[in-house]
Parts: structure tokens; C-alpha cells; sequence
């Protein structure tokens, strides 16, 4: 698979892309775990990323997180971000891309989904554009259509949506949607 942003296969899947989907510890986050002396999880998330997520939703798409983790501090921030769906504490995350897609009436082909580890591996094998944070693990690099620059927790939610909104010709609208000049 070829894993540039310029080139041409990459850029028609991001092209028809209606749905991002992230996992989320080593996506949104730099996959580090912190916890406080009452078992309370703590996550960094970047400021960046969140705005990737509002840039998407801005341009029409659907947005969600799939985890095999469940957290509260994450509900909150998909909360704050106001994603729709939701799946954490998801064991099989293709049964939840499958649940997501029959909900929305989206097809695999127009999903992109980011993920790092080898729970990812199954949902990117079945969706358009698969994308492998710059950190992923080996397997996952194997097969995502696009690795991205940046590291998960770092900006590479955003490098994500930049890429498929700049192929849908649509970035400078969902900027200027958000942040009118």
C-alpha cells in the first residue's frame, strides 16, 4: 500500500469519506495511562485533535470513538466534542463499525478509521480509509492505506481530517464555518 498523502489511491478514499471513526488511547491520546491514588483515570488530549474532530463535523461528517476501553474522562471529552457514537468498552470493535454503519446508512468504503495496536487491525481491514497513527504499532502500519506524520496524542487526529477534507475540496469551508474571518 502506498502511504502518502499525495498519492492517488489515498486521496479517492479520502474522497468519499462520511464517517471518522477513532480509537482511542494512542489516538486521541499518546496511549500513556495515569491513574490518581483512588484508581481514577487521567488522559492528555490535544487541543488539536479536538479541533480536527469539530473541523469534520463542521464539513457534514459523521464522527465517533471505538474503544475497548471504557473511561469516564473519555465520555466527557467525546461529550465535549459532541460525538454521536460512542463505543467504548467495545471488546469487538467490528461488531460496533457494523453497528455505527447500520445506524447511519454509511457504507465501510466511505469510513475512516485511526487506529495504533492490533485491536484496530480488524476494523481496518473493512473500512475505506484505514489510518495508522506515526507511532502505530507494526502490524497496524501494514494495513492502513495512510500513516500519519504526527503521533497519536499529538496532532494526528487533525493531520487526518485535514487530508480528507483537503481531497473533498472542502477544508477552507469547514475552517470558515468554524472560525469566520
Amino acid at each position: 500500500m502506498n502511504h502518502h498523502a499525495q498519492h492517488p489511491s489515498v486521496q479517492r478514499r479520502a474522497r468519499a469519506v462520511k464517517a471518522l471513526l477513532l480509537d482511542v488511547d494512542g489516538v486521541l491520546t499518546d496511549g500513556g495511562m495515569s491513574f490518581d491514588a483512588h484508581g481514577n483515570e487521567w488522559k492528555r488530549f490535544h487541543v488539536h485533535d479536538g479541533l480536527g474532530v469539530k473541523l469534520a463535523q463542521a464539513a457534514g461528517m459523521v464522527t465517533g470513538l471505538v474503544s475497548a476501553r471504557d473511561c469516564a474522562v473519555v465520555r466527557k471529552r467525546a461529550e465535549d466534542l459532541g460525538m454521536p457514537h460512542i463505543h467504548l468498552g467495545a471488546m469487538d470493535k467490528r461488531k460496533a463499525l457494523e453497528q455505527i454503519t447500520a445506524e447511519t446508512g454509511i457504507l465501510m468504503d466511505a469510513v475512516c478509521f485511526v487506529g495504533d495496536d492490533l485491536p484496530d487491525v480488524p476494523v481496518l481491514c473493512r473500512v475505506g480509509l484505514a489510518v495508522a497513527v506515526g507511532n502505530a504499532v507494526q502490524e497496524v502500519k501494514a494495513h492502513a492505506h495512510y500513516i500519519t506524520q504526527l503521533k497519536g496524542g499529538d496532532g494526528a487526529v487533525r493531520e487526518t481530517v485535514e487530508l480528507i477534507l483537503s481531497a473533498q475540496g472542502v477544508l477552507k469551508d469547514a475552517q470558515a464555518k468554524l472560525w469566520p474571518l
